[in-house]
């Protein structure tokens, strides 16, 4: 059995060619919630938490799908990376066409920014390469019943950089910011606005200037891309392997010189393999992720959680 808890840490695009904007260096330090950035440990100390992680209980560990899991291989490695339905089903349903079709099989990640995101899609010759399927609805963010859809608020924070203060917590693992869920007690529909976040690992679509316009290419966040939360369409998370990704050549096909793209050499289902393993991640709500979060606060000097971006949620890979 491989155990591994990854980090989640945090990031104006245009075109299919993602495009870092200025917005990308916006002070975060306003948000209410422990900045993002931490020390690291000592080589030889234990993380916090690291008790609770091990000692959980199987109950505490939720089994991703086998239909929610898409393998991503490239010469670097492999990635795992989960799907969900609840909050993107248009873009969760062209994920999965994607990897069925096979036509993300020997694309590249051909715009990679450092600190940034990792884009992929285009074709060896041609980045811009057309795909043979038609542009999807933008899935932002959804209207949500707190009761369907319950999110465990754990502190206060900006819906971007520079937005309107907001909740953020959890969600089947998945970073999720929000309207306070005590909010639809009092509205008409009895719902709340919420959104995936755009924290390190979160997979998301790529598109033009045109909201609707996500067809093929897709983006993996590996640093700040926050600017995009509300903005770009996010539909996964990387469970496993995001090393892997933070180790993908940096540079843009046709603009970098010398720049040799890393190959999509396999984007499938697990349900199209014969032996994947088992993936499963910590129940955010359960009393071991409870136990692991209260942990965190009290091996920091203020007391507090981490920014949720910077939360390593405890997953586990079953061989």
């Amino acid at each position: 059995m491989r155990m591994t808890a990854r980090l989640f840490a945090t990031a104006c695009l245009s075109a299919f060619m993602l495009t870092a904007c200025a917005e990308a260096e916006t002070d975060t330090s306003a948000q209410d919630a422990a900045p993002a950035a931490e020390a690291e440990a000592p080589a030889d100390s234990v993380a916090p938490g690291a008790d609770i992680i091990a000692d959980a209980p199987d109950s505490a560990w939720r089994t991703v799908d086998p239909e929610d899991l898409i393998h991503l291989v490239t010469g670097k490695g492999e990635v795992w990376i989960e799907i969900q339905d609840e909050f993107t089903p248009i873009h969760a349903a062209r994920i999965r066409e994607l990897a069925e079709t096979d036509w993300l099989d020997w694309k590249v990640f051909h715009r990679v920014i450092d600190g940034f995101m990792a884009q992929g899609g285009g074709a060896v010759d041609n980045p811009s390469i057309e795909a043979p399927f038609d542009p999807i609805q933008a899935e932002f963010g959804i209207r949500r019943d707190p009761n369907a859809i319950p999110v465990n608020e754990i502190q206060e924070r900006r819906a971007t950089p520079r937005g309107a203060m907001a909740q953020a917590g959890f969600w089947n693992g998945f970073p999720v910011g929000t309207q306070p869920s005590a909010l639809a007690g009092i509205v008409a529909d009895g719902r709340v606005d919420s959104w995936l976040l755009h924290c390190n690992g979160a997979a998301a679509m790529a598109r033009t200037n045109d909201p609707n316009s996500a067809v093929a290419q897709f983006y993996i966040v590996r640093g700040d891309a926050e600017h995009l939360n509300t903005q770009y369409t996010v539909w996964g998370m990387v469970r496993e392997g995001q090393d892997v990704v933070e180790s993908l050549t940096v540079g843009t096909q046709g603009q970098t010189l010398g720049f040799r793209p890393d190959i999509i050499e396999e984007f499938e289902l697990a349900t199209q393999m014969d032996d994947a393993p088992t993936v499963q991640v910590m129940d955010t709500s359960s009393p071991s992720f409870s136990a692991y979060l209260e942990a965190l606060a009290a091996s920091r000097d203020n007391g507090r959680l981490p920014d949720i971006c910077s939360i390593d949620v405890p997953v586990r890979v079953l061989d």
